[in-house]
């Protein structure tokens, strides 16, 4: 009996070794090949209790495919200090979106009655959370993207040029 004991424990624990020690399948390695590929190609911007995001200005060219992937590095609970990015339509008045958003709550700080100013948006994160969001780059122009979370859209703002296809 101390034979087999001695067997099941010793089994037991080279497997939690294999498991601990980064033994992974092939199905995890490909995910995290694509997941890296992915993240090489897109935009990183984190957002901070500071009410900044990291990157204010970016480009890119019509018709491309853009991926941005939004970090929240801040600490606020989501319910008080939550971020997301929202990319509007070119010409969208950005005071008004920002003013409006303060009291749509209900449909994630996206007022409905301008939900066609939102040419993409992420979900609202809380602190350690990320989302990706994936777009076609519209007409060569000049975007602004905001966060819409109440009062942020201030200083939480930045531009997106997209240029002409050659």
């Amino acid at each position: 009996m101390r034979t087999l004991s001695n067997s099941f424990f010793a089994l037991l624990f080279a497997s939690l070794m294999m498991v601990g020690c980064g033994g992974e399948s092939a199905d995890t390695a490909a995910a995290d090949d694509a997941t890296e590929e992915m993240a090489a190609d897109a935009i990183v911007i984190e957002a901070n209790d500071m009410l900044q995001f990291t990157v204010t200005e970016f480009t890119v060219t019509e018709g491309e495919e853009v991926t941005v992937v939004l970090k929240n590095v801040g600490q606020m609970a989501k319910e008080m200090g939550g971020h997301n990015i929202v990319f509007l339509t070119e010409g969208a008045d950005v005071q008004a979106f920002g003013v409006a958003a303060a009291g749509a709550g209900e449909t994630a700080y996206i007022p409905a009655d301008m939900a066609d100013w939102v040419m993409a948006s992420s979900e609202l994160l809380g602190p350690g959370e990320e989302a990706t969001v994936t777009f076609t780059a519209p007409a060569a122009g000049t975007y602004e993207f905001v966060c819409s979370f109440p009062g942020h859209f201030g200083t939480m703002r930045g531009v997106m040029t997209v240029e002409a296809a050659m």
